[in-house]
């Protein structure tokens, strides 16, 4: 009996976690997969997109599986508000409407679905927005971990404000409006138990206040992104791969709080990498960027503003890093996934 050689085995892809984490896994499911069979356009990737024909409006959904539903200074319900406010104001854009929808399991309590309702509807009072539509979907124990939310926002650009991932020029100032790594810690010390809570807790907040600050400047406002998954390093990468141009930061001038620095050497984690909700990076041109510093740092939010960087024409499309020893790094960006499940 002559014995047959076996066909190789190809093993079927699958998605992972990282798939979702916003760094180079992201974009290749993107761009794989998601986008080419939506016929979607070629271009920057934006928080938020313009609505075709209403060129002053600006649309943006957003799915949030946070783990745990709460967490220090905030939960899922407050979290999937600002997300969404967020994105909108990345793009110049005051909110006018959100809408909010639910998957639930099937055995979650009562009182956890009103905490949290209330803390959306807390949240989207806060930001002056309101919520108009939603749906409600439950499904079968164990279908779903408890709860997840998707929010859609429509919001309206603020005159001559038109900031885009694409925006960024050589000479550029990049400031960053408050401190990077609470969002990640916070929400991982409280999974784990590792005991962080009381010392961190997440910078969930709305942007858009910020965001209108900058208006008077609005035509040297050339950039906006908010580093949510993938941190401050994804930020950075997607600014200077969509503006094709070279970005440098000086890590002596990052505001990383103490605790934070100090979970993530516990942890093996790069403050770059972790993902933040309350804070966002600007690349203004040079003669505005003081101006800029003062009206961000008029609000409590923006307090802590602080420039870090900027914007060169050398090594289009990477980020570099001047490090406390004053060596030179690159920052790439993230592969995977360094927490999942944040936001």
């Amino acid at each position: 009996m002559t014995p047959v050689c076996p066909g190789p085995h190809h093993e079927e892809e699958r998605v992972l976690l990282g798939h979702g984490a916003g760094g180079r896994l992201s974009a290749e499911l993107l761009g794989s997969v998601l986008l080419p069979a939506l016929g979607a356009p070629d271009g920057p990737l934006e928080d938020a997109a313009l609505l075709p024909g209403h060129p002053e409006l600006v649309v943006s959904t957003d799915g949030f599986v946070v783990k745990p539903l709460f967490f220090p200074g905030g939960d899922i319900g407050s979290l999937a508000v600002h997300g969404t406010v967020n994105d909108l104001a990345m793009r110049g854009g005051m909110p006018v409407a959100l809408t909010l929808s639910l998957v639930l399991e099937e055995g979650l309590p009562l009182s956890e679905l009103r905490t949290v309702m209330e803390s959306a509807g807390k949240a989207a009072g806060g930001a002056d927005v309101p919520v108009v539509a939603g749906d409600t979907k439950v499904v079968e124990r164990g279908a779903v971990d408890r709860m997840f939310l998707t929010t859609t926002g429509i919001g309206r650009r603020l005159p001559f404000m038109r900031p885009s991932a694409a925006g960024a020029r050589p000479g550029d100032a990049i400031l960053l409006s408050g401190p990077i790594g609470l969002h990640g810690t916070a929400v991982l010390s409280t999974r784990e138990g590792l005991g962080f809570e009381a010392d961190i807790a997440s910078d969930t907040r709305p942007l858009h206040r910020l965001v209108r600050a900058l208006a008077p400047l609005a035509g040297h406002v050339h950039a906006l992104r908010d580093p949510t998954r993938g941190g401050l390093a994804a930020a950075l990468n997607e600014i200077a791969r969509d503006s094709r141009v070279g970005t440098e930061i000086d890590e002596s001038r990052l505001p990383v709080p103490a605790p934070v620095a100090a979970a993530c050497d516990l942890l093996g984690l790069d403050p770059l990498q972790v993902a933040n909700e309350g804070c966002f990076v600007a690349c203004t041109h040079e003669s505005a960027a003081d101006t800029a510093l003062t009206a961000l740092r008029s609000l409590p939010e923006g307090c802590g503003a602080v420039r870090i960087g900027n914007v060169v024409p050398d090594h289009p499309g990477r980020v570099v890093m001047r490090t406390l020893v004053g060596a030179r790094r690159v920052v790439d960006m993230p592969l995977g996934e360094q927490l999942p499940r944040i936001c």
